[in-house]
């Protein structure tokens, strides 16, 4: 993500897509919360990059509701 930021720019779509790929890898890894606000931020420039109705707009938002409310959940359990 790093090399296509520096090549390609911070909120190019490639950037954005390694970036939420990155999202999903650390969540895999257990890296919740770094996952959670890596996601944040590419949904962030996805709405204003790509545009609200954008299909990779869309599938972001929705990991991140989710993982929001995984977070919230795990929050109360603990």
């Amino acid at each position: 993500m790093e090399t296509r930021k520096t090549k390609l720019g911070f909120d190019h779509p490639d950037t954005l897509t390694s970036m939420n790929n990155l999202a999903f890898t650390w969540k895999s890894m257990g890296r919740h919360g770094d996952a959670l606000s890596l996601i944040q931020t590419c949904s962030t420039l996805q709405r204003r990059v790509l545009g609200p109705d954008h299909p990779d707009t869309v599938s972001t938002l929705q990991a991140l509701i989710e993982w929001q409310n995984e977070s919230k959940s795990l929050a109360q359990e603990g």
